[in-house]
């Protein structure tokens, strides 16, 4: 404990990370607090029926898809798929 202790002071380790906002480590906390509980929400979910968890999933993932065809700001591998589908869909109007 007294090699890695030391092995962090030398290295200014701890120097830096006084540095860092304490609005960072906040988002941060909060963020890994909402991630622990989605995936035990999910988890409860997937215990108590898959069919719910599926049908959530399916809104969740219509809701991003919808989300990329009208806004136009797919990921770079998925807009081969998206520009086809943006023709058949409305879209945001551009200048």
């Amino acid at each position: 404990m007294h090699v890695l202790a030391a092995a962090t002071a030398e290295t200014g380790v701890m120097d830096r990370l006084k540095e860092v906002p304490l609005d960072l480590w906040i988002k941060v906390g909060v963020g890994l607090l909402a991630l622990i509980a989605v995936v035990l929400l999910i988890r409860t979910l997937a215990k108590f029926s898959g069919y719910i968890l599926g049908f959530l999933l399916l809104i969740a993932l219509t809701f991003v898809g919808f989300n990329w065809i009208y806004e136009r700001n797919e990921p770079e591998w998925a807009t081969p798929f998206v520009a086809w589908v943006a023709e058949f869909l409305p879209g945001k109007a551009r200048k």
